[in-house]
């Protein structure tokens, strides 16, 4: 028979108590509370060091400059064959030393003078940099608004754009004095523009070329380049700063104006340069008028054909465009989309309806405009039998047309981009039609030109490709 165990200490009652914490929670407890106070006093150096900075930049500002202002030398190249410039240009060595970028530029306040000053801005855009990439485009009115700053320049936009404009030669910006404003960007594109120069002017800040105050082309030399700090390539162009002092935060000390004088060769553009005020003279007053008879168009109208996409676009423009604003049409008419072929032809004749493109017709490209974000590809191409280019890599190279096939668009390969407008791109489907539909039935060639119809191609014929 089982027996009950005799009951021990250990069965016991015990009196209620309150477990102790493990030492793992006091340990978290503690970790948490250190960590605090950690960040507080992270926080508190840093805005002290802050505080001391910004005291530090102030008094920095008040010191006065250790020289004079460098003199602007006017703008002035040296007579060489544009290859042996790329070369020397390439013996230039970029400087090693730090690249600080500038501070955000806020224009302040509205009417007449902010309106001048984004004209002017849109201007420079247009003719120094109409045929760049957007990031191009920023670099050029950076170093703008970085002359605004220093004071070796005006204290205004319309000042530092338009310096010298009423010499032929001695301009700061060639375009100002050497008959380039004959010619005139479309409507569209003139807005776009000024999109991008309120932009650069309230805020933006394009920080590769940081204090940059000069640029140039790479197939020139002008006589200055060696004498400053070059810090970047950005497309065509190469960026200088001053050298020493001159050339660091510090300088670029002076402010806008708050007034932006009236510039005469705008008015065309400008309705705010049109308009002059009361007892205002034009800082280009005397320079030789522009004679408005003899405008050229810089850009021409809408595509005369699209695929269903939108994104393959047709132009037919007038062979006295100016080359140098076709680029800016094809980013016009491509917008802020991922993948966009732009191609522009000058005869009607052989402006493709259908796809795929014959050869006889791609030997008449007058120009191509190819943007593949998926790949981050841009790129623009010019008919250089057409459309004389100072540039060689800006011509077109052989192309290869090949017969359209598995259901895409037409198969129409750029050696230099290797990419098809009906070739899949990320965000955008195939596209499966091999037609182009008129995107204006009135501005088709045929409603413009009698065309005759584009004869069948040669295929024993020798291929003639532009820039071949």
């Amino acid at each position: 028979m089982n027996q009950p165990l005799p009951k021990s200490a250990f069965d016991a009652p015990t009196p209620d108590v309150v477990p102790a914490a493990p030492e793992s929670k006091r340990r978290l407890l503690a970790g948490l509370v250190v960590a605090l106070v950690l960040l507080v006093t992270a926080i508190g150096a840093t805005m002290a060091w802050r505080a001391l900075q910004q005291r530090s930049d102030a008094a920095e500002a008040l010191l006065p400059p250790p020289t004079p202002p460098p003199a602007i030398e006017p703008l002035e190249v040296k007579q060489i064959a544009p290859e042996a410039a790329r070369e020397i240009n390439a013996t230039v060595p970029f400087t090693k030393d730090p690249v600080p970028a500038a501070k955000p530029f806020h224009i302040k306040g509205e009417g007449v003078s902010v309106e001048r000053a984004v004209d002017c801005m849109a201007s420079a855009i247009f003719y120094e940099a109409g045929a760049e990439t957007v990031d191009g485009q920023k670099a050029v009115a950076q170093v703008i608004i970085n002359r605004v700053r220093h004071p070796a320049y005006p204290n205004s936009v319309c000042g530092v754009v338009y310096q010298g404009s009423t010499r032929t030669t001695g301009c700061q910006f060639s375009f100002t004095c050497d008959g380039s404003m004959r010619r005139v960007p479309s409507a569209s594109y003139w807005t776009n523009l000024r999109k991008l120069a309120r932009s650069m002017l309230t805020g933006t800040v394009y920080k590769p070329v940081g204090l940059a105050t000069h640029y140039h082309t790479d197939w020139v030399v002008p006589v200055w380049s060696a004498k400053l700090d070059k810090i970047r390539a950005e497309g065509t162009h190469l960026f200088f700063r001053w050298t020493g002092w001159w050339g660091t935060p510090p300088a670029f000390r002076s402010g806008w104006a708050g007034s932006e004088p009236q510039v005469s060769k705008l008015a065309i553009l400008s309705p705010s340069h049109a308009q002059t005020l009361a007892g205002e003279v034009a800082m280009d007053a005397g320079a030789p008028p522009i004679d408005m008879t003899g405008l050229i168009p810089a850009v021409a109208g809408k595509p005369v054909y699209a695929n269903a996409a939108g994104d393959f676009l047709i132009f037919l423009i007038d062979r006295r465009s100016d080359p140098g604003g076709l680029p800016g049409q094809a980013l016009a008419a491509c917008g802020n989309g991922p993948y966009c072929k732009v191609m522009m032809w000058t005869d009607p004749a052989v402006v493709p309806r259908t796809l795929p493109i014959e050869d006889g017709q791609l030997s008449k490209l007058a120009f191509s405009f190819l943007r593949n974000a998926s790949s981050g590809y841009e790129k623009a191409l010019w008919n250089c039998d057409l459309f004389k280019r100072p540039d060689p890599a800006q011509c077109m190279k052989p192309r290869v047309a090949l017969s359209g096939g598995g259901g895409g668009s037409a198969a129409i390969v750029d050696r230099t981009a290797q990419i098809a407008p009906g070739a899949p791109v990320a965000g955008r489907p195939r596209d499966n039609t091999a037609n182009l539909l008129p995107a204006d039935p009135e501005d088709t060639p045929e409603a413009t030109v009698k065309a005759p119809p584009v004869p069948a191609p040669d295929r024993n014929a020798e291929r003639r490709r532009p820039g071949g």
